[in-house]
């Protein structure tokens, strides 16, 4: 399977104008290109492997510390907040005294989940051996 991008130009003027004259629509960091604002949220070294243990089933932080990549504390902490800031999880107590959390991917962070299943099938391509995860098999929809 082969996938196309389409690559789209925008005048000087027309950035300037999207990126500054537009209050009332969401700001952007660098640049007001779709891969640009993508990679604004998603780029760092841990946030897709965060998402990929949520599409797992993971839900706590707990579980979510014990992936095989090994994210410090303090790093998981930091995602799990900019990921709900963005939107793209949600966290709810199921614990008051101490208070703990479950996580949880919004509609925003399901929408991920063909990306991260093509990534797989790019890794399986061109890095053999590499170790896919049984519910990541990819799985046509009469399958589901």
């Amino acid at each position: 399977m082969y996938y196309s991008a389409t690559v789209i130009v925008y005048p000087l003027n027309k950035v300037h104008e999207l990126m500054n004259n537009n209050l009332d629509k969401p700001t952007f960091e660098r640049s007001c290109c779709p891969i640009a604002c993508a990679l604004d949220q998603l780029g760092d070294k841990w946030t897709l492997l965060i998402i990929r243990d949520l599409l797992l089933g993971k839900k706590r932080y707990q579980e979510l510390i014990t992936s095989p990549e090994r994210i410090a504390t303090n790093i998981l902490a930091d995602r799990l907040k900019k990921l709900e800031t963005s939107g793209i999880v949600a966290q709810q107590a199921y614990q008051q005294k101490p208070l703990r959390y479950e996580y949880r991917l919004t509609r925003k962070g399901e929408d991920l989940r063909p990306i991260l299943e093509a990534l797989v099938e790019w890794g399986k391509i061109y890095y053999p051996g590499s170790v896919v995860f049984k519910s990541h098999e990819h799985r046509s929809s009469d399958e589901s």
